[in-house]
Parts: C-alpha cells; sequence; structure tokens
C-alpha cells in the first residue's frame, strides 16, 4: 500500500527491512537488509544507502522499526520522532513510567524478571490486574489475572511464551522483563493521529464495539466514528494529547489506545507508528487532488506536504480483524463469495495460506484476514462484517492432545 501511494506521488520507495544481507534481495524489492536488533549497523546500512538514492523522508510501520526510523531521520536529519520517544513509547514499562512522572495516569504497576517467584509475587499485588509483555504486539501474551492461582498459572505461560525460539530470535532485552499493572474496567476506543512538529492532529477516533474483559484480549472490531457524545471525544483527544506531550512526540504518526470507564479515560499505549496490519484500508481521507489512502497522506505527511486540508470521508466504516476460529492447521476456507455479497461490505481478505498453523491467544498474534464495511451508521457497517464473518467456514486439523502413558 505504500508502494502504491508513492508511485501516486511520482516518487521512489526505498525499503530497509529485517532480513538477512548475506541473501541477494529474496524479494526482488530492493530492500536495504537490516536487523532490527543491531540499531547502530541498520542505520549506517541506512545512511550508506542514501548515498546512491537520496531519501527525502521517513515513515515506519511497527514499533521497533519506529525506533530504527527515528535514528535514521536524525541521522539524514529528516523530521521524525526522537529516538529517545520512539523507544519509551515502544516500551510498556517505559511508558507507564513517563506517564506516571507526568501526572497522567494513577494505575499501580510493577515490573519482575522472567524468572521471578510468582508464588512469592501473589500476595504483593491486588486483584484484578494484568500481565504483560513490553514490547509484544497484537496483544499477544497479555493476560487478565483474577486470583493469585491465576497469577501462577499466568506468568509460567507467559514466560513459556517469552522463551519461545521465534521470541527470542528478536533479540530483544525488554522480553525479559513482564509488566505487572491495574486492570482497567470498561469499553476500549483507539485514535489514530499525526504530529506535526510537536501538534498532534486527530485523523480517525475507533471504537471497539466488543468488550475486551479477558482473560484473552484479542480484537476484533473497529468502527469510525465512534458512537460516543462529542464530549466523550473530546475529553479522550485531550487525554492523548497530554500522553503524546509526555512521550516525547514530535513528528509523524501515532496510535493511542484507551479505555473508558469509572475510572475516566485511561491511555494504555501510544505507538509512534500508524495503526497495524491491513486495518488502515478502513480509513479514507479526501483532499484537495481526490481521496487519499492513510498510506498516502503519511507519505504526504513525511516528505514535508501539508496535509492539513485531508478530511475523514464522511460515513461510517468498519473493519474486523478475523476472529481465528480454533487451533491447528488451516486447511482452506468456504463461504468467500456469501462473505462478500453482505450489503456494505466492501472487501474480505484473507491473509492466512493453506497448512498454516492458527494459535489462539494469548500466545497467538495473527488473524486469518480482514472484513471492510463502509455505510451511513456504526451500527450498520458493525452488524455488516459480523454477519459476513459468520457466512465463512473454515477447515481447520484440529491440534490433538498427546497423553504419556505408563504401564510396567
Amino acid at each position: 500500500m505504500f508502494g502504491e501511494a508513492v508511485d501516486r506521488l511520482g516518487g521512489e520507495l526505498v525499503f530497509a527491512t529485517d532480513r538477512c544481507h548475506q541473501l541477494d534481495d529474496p524479494w526482488r524489492d530492493g530492500a536495504v537488509p537490516i536487523r532490527f536488533y543491531d540499531e547502530k549497523a541498520a542505520v549506517r546500512a541506512i545512511v550508506e544507502s542514501a548515498d546512491n538514492r537520496p531519501i527525502d523522508g521517513v515513515v515506519a510501520v511497527g514499533d521497533r522499526p519506529a525506533v530504527i526510523g527515528a535514528l535514521a531521520a536524525r541521522a539524514l536529519a529528516l523530521p521524525f520522532h526522537s529516538p529517545d520517544s520512539a523507544r519509551v513509547a515502544a516500551n510498556k514499562l517505559m511508558t507507564r513510567v513517563r506517564l506516571k512522572a507526568a501526572g497522567l495516569t494513577e494505575l499501580w504497576f510493577r515490573s519482575v524478571p522472567l524468572d521471578v517467584d510468582s508464588a512469592g509475587l501473589a500476595g504483593a499485588v491486588s486483584y484484578p490486574c494484568v500481565i504483560k509483555p513490553l514490547a509484544l504486539a497484537a496483544s499477544r501474551g497479555v493476560m487478565r489475572i483474577n486470583t493469585p492461582e491465576d497469577l501462577e498459572v499466568g506468568v509460567a505461560r507467559l514466560v513459556q511464551l517469552l522463551r519461545a525460539p521465534d521470541v527470542d530470535e528478536l533479540r530483544d532485552p525488554a522480553n525479559e522483563t513482564i509488566l505487572i499493572e491495574e486492570y482497567v474496567a470498561g469499553s476500549e476506543v483507539a485514535v489514530e493521529g499525526l504530529v506535526t512538529h510537536g501538534k498532534l492532529r486527530v485523523l480517525a477516533m475507533f471504537e471497539k464495539p466488543d468488550r475486551l474483559e479477558g482473560p484473552y484480549f484479542e480484537e476484533s472490531i473497529y468502527v469510525t466514528p465512534p458512537r460516543l457524545s462529542e464530549f466523550e471525544q473530546q475529553r479522550v483527544i485531550r487525554h492523548i494529547n497530554f500522553a503524546v506531550k509526555a512521550l516525547g512526540l514530535t513528528h509523524g504518526p501515532v496510535h493511542a489506545e484507551c479505555r473508558l470507564g469509572d475510572r475516566g479515560v485511561v491511555v494504555l499505549e501510544v505507538g509512534a507508528r500508524p495503526i497495524g496490519g491491513l486495518c488502515s484500508k478502513v480509513l479514507r481521507f479526501e483532499g484537495p487532488s481526490g481521496v487519499l489512502s492513510l498510506e498516502e497522506l503519511l507519505m504526504r505527511h513525511a516528505l514535508s506536504q501539508s496535509v492539513a486540508d485531508c478530511r475523514l470521508v464522511a460515513g461510517a466504516a468498519a473493519v474486523m480483524m478475523m476472529p481465528v476460529p480454533a487451533a491447528g492447521v488451516f486447511k482452506g476456507l468456504s463461504g468467500i463469495d456469501a462473505a462478500h455479497a453482505v450489503p456494505l461490505v466492501e472487501d474480505v481478505v484473507v491473509t492466512a495460506k493453506t497448512d498454516q498453523r492458527f494459535v489462539l491467544w494469548p500466545e497467538g498474534s495473527s488473524y486469518p484476514g480482514f472484513i471492510f464495511a463502509r455505510g451511513q451508521k456504526p451500527s450498520e457497517v458493525i452488524s455488516a462484517v459480523r454477519e459476513s464473518y459468520a457466512a465463512l467456514t473454515f477447515k481447520i486439523d484440529r491440534d490433538i492432545p498427546i497423553t504419556a502413558e505408563t504401564g510396567e
């Protein structure tokens, strides 16, 4: 989508992606091969590539890439969030510490190492609470804990996840620590924003109509505009604006998550990046030159072009991140034509591949696909994506539990 956007702008997109430098352009995308865990070498490779292809702007997709992007932007004297702010935003513990220092939240929280004695920890926290990794995305590893027994089981499960080979390959020191924090009851909203020289502009606000109450927090539907009063929306914006300033985010996209309940507005996190995955397809903007995708808007902003006249297209839009129906091996899908035929549904995108393993949350982090709908009212598009998903039938080879038998 970024490639399509830069083509419309008449420019060239230079990728910097996490891959082995010894491979000879395996995806034929001309990418600069970097390793996210080696920041100095990554920035050096990006800067050296600019000798042949001058770079005029930086956009980062993802929390860890945002840190690399910020370091590269500083080395190239390009506008972007500072490396410090991107690093803080990418780490849930550092975010909590920074927000607390700024007086934004009164949530209790504490961090513990992976080798913590969870039995001894049980009496040192209050319930319900939430345990989570510091740097994994898509709510992976996030669990609600209601009792001391839950805590012992949950911590053991999270430790196992953080020691899994795919997480270990990230070489991220943040994955050596667990965050425990107060559980906040209430509904959840997300905000897509753009910061220009320190000033936040809200591009869109999403309601999450499915209550995320745990024990795990797999997300599903985002709908905009939210069914909130103007007063509630402005209250959310004020808190997000305060959090952006507290974290030091000054130039580039931000994606924020909040809870609304008896505690008022509680900012959960603010990423120095745009919304993840294909979810951005739900957003369209009207500008002087026509309709823009979020990607084109971000590219224009990164190139220091004005996007002040771009506004979210009127009406309601929803995206469903298809829930994983069961653990096992994906073998196929039926009902796609019926899912497409549901009124108001614009697109049904299946990203799962045959023989891909489906993993449920909290260990999972990958959705089978996305459903998009557009209409006049939020309630209409919410119903449309639900009906579309209900038309799909997944064929999955279920995991078979294996038990050990002993005998004499």
